[in-house]
């Protein structure tokens, strides 16, 4: 009976429509059509805008600061492995396209690819489509930038890569091989030059700018001319295409003059400058200032934002919500970032030395008297936070964290409510005694509904400087380096660099400074691998044991050794493996030395 009422009421369609099948030919209305959107350029900004949804933010549940000497993951969701040394071929870990957190989706080879495709698609149809105008070529200057964008990270994780500037229909040759390094380098550039050229030197930040498309050449560029690609893969133990993980001649000193002038040129368009100036007049300022980088929706440091959309995706426990993932577990948070004790350990003293806990008085007091980024950046035992919630508010209604035990007069132990032992969320307690302060908002009560809506910086002008300030040292030109070192110092609340300080002592400052202003920020896991300082600093994990014996307000500490296992391989951890699956479908690759 279905069957007979359906051609029924087919039969009465066809008569009203007097037999006319063009009612049969209508666009469907749940889509546009390929053609539809080439000819509208509302929708060929909404294709832009797709776009942007491939780029990476760190407000994740993990973040690339546990993959590196930063900080460490409290549920070890597969981020040891990559800390280890132990991905190959079949398995990358949290890194993988199949991890189950997705945390990192964004920056598989797939996903990547799937980005460039789509970056491809847009150059083939506006060139057929014919539009022309100001708004037409500023979605070039975007589109360009983030095809730049994605292959930085191919760049980073892989070195050379197949570089494929068009949309492949299903005619043609898919087997392609891979770039030698320096044909990648150049590509990138192409790319950032031509945004450039044509992106506007401000504007909505959340949008590539003029500054954005030269701050990623000047990234790439000062990659580019770093130990790791510059060495002819000699750490490798004969790997035989050595072209394609470095360069294999020409001149260095060309490069680091190549990685100045692009920073030189971001510095020189005279847009950007360093949040709350170079004099904050006191610690305590310096201190809120650095705080306040981060909690507002756009500021005069900041290049390229990106922005969340919470609204669309409520109720997803993994919306971007950085106070949750990584607060205190007392308050109810998850603490899942933890900063390690070497991270802590390299925040200088306030008068510029370093911190030593050799050192009876330093290691007696070892919070006091620190960099002003420190308080700003991380979380330690008698830190005052904020008020706690309900359900702890009563055994501490100073809100001060509380990482350490209690020794009781009966000789039993009490621990901190922020500990692994404590009565609130045990298992999303710090191993290393410390939490993340950096980027949360403590205005804010941070639950699975409720968040705080800044958005993730994705370059910063103080990134910039250093970058500058590098491509001169490396250059011999310490004086220069100095200077705009000591812009980022002063900001910070910290001394000058020491007028006497030069050769391996300066670049040792210099990384350090680094290592501290973008802390956190997806610098440092690539940072100690162009250095090929790794092999030295991804080391077992370390944090602090904190005892509060009976009677007693003044704790003792205690450097407590592996805290988590670590490990490095250097002939192979420098660079991600190709995995088989791509290997399988593409011949033509070859695989990264170790794999």
């Amino acid at each position: 009976m279905t069957r007979l009422k359906n051609i029924y009421i087919l039969l009465f369609i066809l008569l009203v429509t007097g037999c006319n099948d063009d009612f049969l030919d209508v666009a469907p209305l749940d889509r546009f059509s390929d053609a539809a959107v080439w000819e509208d350029p509302a929708l060929i900004t909404a294709f832009v805008d797709n776009i942007y949804m491939g780029q990476h933010h760190a407000f994740q549940t993990e973040m690339m600061s546990s993959l590196c000497d930063e900080s460490m993951d409290v549920w070890w969701w597969e981020t040891q492995p990559v800390l280890k040394s132990e991905i190959n071929s079949s398995y990358l870990a949290v890194l993988g396209p199949g991890h189950w957190t997705g945390d990192f989706y964004n920056l598989t080879w797939e996903a990547l690819y799937k980005n460039i495709r789509a970056c491809n698609l847009f150059f083939k149809n506006i060139e057929a489509s014919g539009l022309e105008g100001d708004d037409i070529d500023k979605l070039k200057g975007e589109v360009y930038f983030l095809r730049g964008y994605f292959y930085t990270w191919l760049m980073s994780f892989y070195g050379g890569v197949p570089v494929i500037s068009e949309a492949y229909s299903p005619t043609d040759e898919f087997l392609v091989p891979r770039n030698t390094f320096e044909e990648t380098i150049n590509f990138i550039v192409a790319d950032c030059d031509a945004a450039a050229e044509l992106l506007p030197a401000s504007g909505d930040k959340a949008r590539a700018t003029k500054g954005a498309a030269l701050t990623l050449k000047s990234k790439v560029l000062l990659y580019a001319a770093s130990d790791l690609f510059n060495t002819g893969a000699s750490w490798t133990s004969g790997y035989s295409n050595p072209e394609l993980i470095s360069y294999v001649g020409g001149d260095r000193a060309a490069r680091w003059q190549a990685a100045k002038d692009a920073a030189k040129a971001v510095i020189d368009l005279g847009v950007y400058s360093l949040y709350g100036g170079t004099n904050p007049g006191s610690a305590e300022q310096a201190t809120q200032n650095y705080i306040n980088i981060f909690l507002n929706n756009g500021n005069e440091e900041d290049i390229f934002l990106s922005f969340f959309d919470h609204a669309n995706n409520a109720g997803a426990w993994d919306n971007p919500n950085v106070g949750l993932f990584n607060g205190p577990n007392g308050w109810e948070n998850w603490g899942g970032n933890t900063p390690i004790g070497q991270l802590v350990d390299d925040y200088e003293m306030a008068d510029g030395t370093r911190f030593d806990w050799n050192n009876s008085t330093e290691a007696a007091t070892p919070y006091e008297n620190r960099d002003p980024r420190f308080y700003a950046n991380v979380l330690y035992d008698g830190a005052y936070w904020k008020q706690r919630p309900e359900s702890t508010s009563s055994n501490d209604p100073e809100g001060k964290v509380q990482t350490g035990s209690y020794i009781q007069a009966d000789g039993s132990t009490v621990p901190g409510l922020d500990t692994r032992q404590g009565p609130v969320q045990d298992w999303n307690g710090t191993f290393t005694g410390y939490y993340l302060r950096k980027f949360i908002d403590p205005a804010i009560d941070h639950t699975p509904t409720n968040m705080q809506k800044y958005p993730w910086r994705q370059m910063r002008y103080a990134e910039v400087i250093l970058n500058y300030a590098e491509a001169c040292l490396e250059l011999g030109q310490d004086d220069e380096a100095k200077t705009y070192i000591n812009m980022i110092r002063e900001r910070a609340g910290m001394p000058d660099v020491p007028a006497s300080e030069a050769g391996d002592d300066l670049m040792d400052r210099y990384r350090n400074e680094r290592r501290i202003e973008l802390c956190y920020e997806q610098h440092r896991y690539f940072d100690i691998r162009r250095w090929m300082i790794a092999p030295e600093v991804i080391t077992s994990a370390q944090g602090v044991k904190i005892t509060y014996n009976y009677g007693s307000d003044t704790p003792t500490y205690a450097v407590l050794d592996d805290v988590q296992e670590r490990g490095w391989n250097d002939n192979k951890s420098y660079f991600l493996p190709i995995l088989y699956d791509e290997l399988n479908r593409n011949d033509q690759l070859i695989q990264n030395p170790g794999y």
